[in-house]
């Protein structure tokens, strides 16, 4: 009997090795993976150049904590921030901790302005935010939640693509709204352009923060750096992870300087990490992001989405739903 705790039904299957978009069992089989590591393996497996840079970093430092300034930390910030809307990062263990982050975030930014009640977020039904009680309440999919109350307070649901159910819910204590910019576990359910520009317009309209989880969908899957930048917008707060390490652990909350303007005193002190961001994860997470901004790798997700869209038009197949390879049949 394995001394694994069961929280997964894993599958009896074991790999030693993988190259590419391909894994090899411990039993000598040759698998094309399709789940890449649940949305992580951006590049593939064991891709030379973050070897490489791994490989380089772990000769000279592995960890020194957050009590410090880490130099790798602040390259990949700036490259970050150097293409996309945000002035500071914050960068956590997981998507879900940086989900934590924005919702402490949006509290904190009105707490700030006196607005101690204005502290609830307007989230969907179906939405996936990541497996900590916050994030799981904040979904709120009783299959997931079940056996893990009493509920955390603070959020309001609404029905995905209700649009008078969302207005309506929109009172004076209302903070932010937050939704996935391409439901992920909510069946891969793109959002309509209308629907992000007229969620940026009701948060600009009541003083809300828009915040968009990005955790499955960012990182050059649609084509796009971030999948929001095919609607034209932009939000207050950005949180993703996954594809960002490029196969290693990190989760990432993005944010500008108009926003943190107002702080007076350290908006997330409570949220600190001890292992986000370390020298090894920076180090393999800005290769990622290199060879994914660098290679041309996203200019040809458009021309492959079509191919697949093409490929899978067959009277077994009645619907196919995403955006560039975030793709559902």
């Amino acid at each position: 009997m394995s001394k694994i705790l069961g929280t997964y039904a894993r599958r009896k299957i074991s790999f030693s090795h993988g190259k590419g978009a391909h894994l090899f069992s411990t039993d000598g089989k040759k698998y094309l993976d399709f789940v890449s590591g649940i949305a992580v393996n951006s590049l593939g497996h064991c891709h030379d150049a973050l070897v490489n840079a791994i490989q380089e970093q772990s000769k000279k430092l592995w960890h020194v904590s957050n009590a410090f300034e880490i130099p790798e930390q602040e390259i990949l910030a700036k490259k970050i921030t150097d293409h996309s809307f945000a002035d500071f990062v914050v960068f956590m263990n997981s998507g879900t901790e940086a989900t934590e982050a924005s919702i402490k975030i949006a509290r904190k930014y009105f707490f700030e302005q006196g607005k101690e009640n204005k502290n609830r977020i307007i989230t969907f039904k179906g939405a996936f935010h990541g497996r900590t009680l916050a994030a799981l309440f904040a979904a709120n999919n009783p299959e997931h939640t079940k056996g893990f109350g009493p509920k955390v307070d603070g959020f309001d649901q609404v029905e995905f693509g209700d649009h008078e159910a969302l207005k309506k819910a929109i009172n004076k204590n209302t903070a932010a709204i937050m939704v996935e910019s391409i439901l992920g576990e909510g069946g891969i359910r793109v959002l309509p352009n209308e629907c992000l520009v007229g969620l940026r317009k009701l948060c600009d309209e009541h003083d809300l923060l828009l915040i968009l989880d990005e955790v499955q969908c960012g990182i050059g899957r649609t084509g796009k750096l971030f999948a929001f930048e095919h609607f034209n917008i932009v939000p207050d707060i950005l949180v993703y992870g996954k594809g960002l390490g490029g196969g290693f652990p990190i989760g990432a909350m993005t944010t500008s300087y108009e926003n943190m303007k107002l702080f007076k005193t350290n908006p997330i002190l409570g949220h600190i990490t001890t292992f986000g961001g370390h020298p090894v994860i920076a180090t393999a997470a800005l290769s990622n992001l290199k060879e994914t901004l660098g290679s041309g790798i996203m200019s040809e997700i458009d021309e492959k989405e079509k191919l697949f869209r093409s490929l899978l038009k067959h009277h077994y197949i009645s619907e196919v739903r995403g955006k560039g390879l975030m793709l559902a049949i």
